[in-house]
């Protein structure tokens, strides 16, 4: 008989409602993914990497032209210098990088504080390196971080912090304060920490988004996370990168050795000509989706639906108190799914302890302009 790792772990909703949509032929905001394609150059490069034989192994660590426009656009974002040999490491995908961080660090009886609503991976990793999650819950009225609760829930066992920013799913930002805030309250404690910054370059009205890697002081403990496949569009290409001062990077190097050994190659050449060529793309990519934002939420205003427009990621939080309060979020995503043909994700799922009454479900709006006035359309019917 298998005694499982990870018995309470299951399918995960993200999938599941994927595959009700697809049943149902349900248009599909659930899964953060785009129903549109990367740049065009941006995949054109790649077959012309596999046509010239860039279909072998890639450096353990990553390309080293890719680890270059990594740094080199650090620089140009947040105006620091990063080691492209020594601090950035590529991984096949964000998922794989923050895995391979809390594997690094994370020892049996360690603690890892998670902040509720939270990302789904980081409570399974953290079992598999023979840690606990302990669940520290967000402001519910803004998903701010409650740092009195953040101090109650440290104890000497604390090893790791996981922060998210832009924050999946309520689309809040940390900002600045907030870290010093952080950096103040762990400032003599042995305690690491993930900044997950995936939807670094999704950002709204202005608002920069305020990264780890520009704090002097936490990134010295500090594993910065982020995703190409959220910023060029190419989920499915599960490329991601991490970066670390030098004495983490080379114990997360050791674990992603023998995870993956390295990232797809021809990937990581395109993406290191289209970095070159256009590094105007992420400058552009605020802008890009906050037109998508703005459309959507001007089109879900006629609708029973309540919300405030989110601040960065793709992805926005709508309430349905007053159309099936009846419903918890699990039974309405379903119910709209089934009976009004537009997919959603329940965000009492990113809980351990949902908060009572609350009823929200999250929508993609990383798609095209006539998937959102079609999904819209359906939304406001209801």
């Amino acid at each position: 008989m298998i005694t499982s790792k990870l018995p309470n772990v299951g399918i995960t909703i993200f999938t599941q409602m994927s595959q009700l949509a697809a049943q149902t032929g349900a248009i599909n905001l659930s899964q953060g993914f785009p129903d549109f394609d990367g740049p065009q150059s941006l995949r054109d490069a790649v077959g012309r990497h596999i046509a010239s034989g860039h279909n072998q192994y890639s450096p353990m660590t990553g390309l080293p032209a890719l680890r270059e426009q990594i740094a080199l656009k650090i620089a140009r974002s947040y105006g620091v210098q990063v080691n492209a040999d020594s601090e950035v490491t590529v991984t096949p995908g964000a998922t794989q990088a923050i895995f391979c961080a809390i594997q690094a660090v994370i020892h049996s009886g360690d603690e890892v504080i998670v902040f509720d609503p939270c990302y789904d991976s980081y409570e399974p990793a953290t079992e598999l390196a023979g840690g606990r999650c302990v669940h520290v819950q967000l402001n519910p009225d803004d998903f701010s971080i409650d740092f009195d609760k953040l101090a109650a829930a440290l104890s000497p066992r604390t090893k790791m912090i996981v922060i998210n920013t832009p924050h999946n799913p309520s689309g809040a930002l940390i900002s600045r304060a907030e870290l010093d805030q952080l950096a103040a309250l762990i400032r003599d404690r042995d305690i690491y920490l993930i900044s997950d910054e995936v939807y670094e370059h999704l950002v709204f009205d202005g608002v920069p988004h305020v990264s780890v890697l520009a704090h002097e002081e936490l990134y010295q403990r500090a594993f910065v996370v982020s995703s190409f496949g959220k910023t060029y569009h190419v989920t499915g290409w599960k490329t991601g990168y991490v970066v670390a001062p030098p004495a983490l990077t080379a114990e997360l190097r050791k674990v992603h050795q023998y995870v993956s050994f390295c990232g797809v190659t021809p990937l990581q050449y395109a993406l290191a000509d289209y970095m070159a060529e256009h590094p105007e793309h992420v400058e552009e990519l605020p802008g890009f989706y906050q037109a998508k934002r703005d459309l959507f939420c001007d089109l879900l205003t006629p609708s029973r639906f309540t919300f405030s427009r989110v601040t960065g990621t793709y992805f926005q939080l709508v309430d349905y108190s007053q159309i099936r309060p009846d419903l918890n979020d699990v039974e309405m995503a379903m119910w709209m799914t089934r009976e009004h043909g537009v997919a959603s994700i329940p965000v009492s799922v990113f809980y351990q302890n949902p908060p009572a009454g609350q009823r929200l479900v999250r929508l993609c709006f990383a798609k095209r302009e006539e998937t959102l006035r079609e999904a819209a359309a359906k939304l406001c019917a209801i």
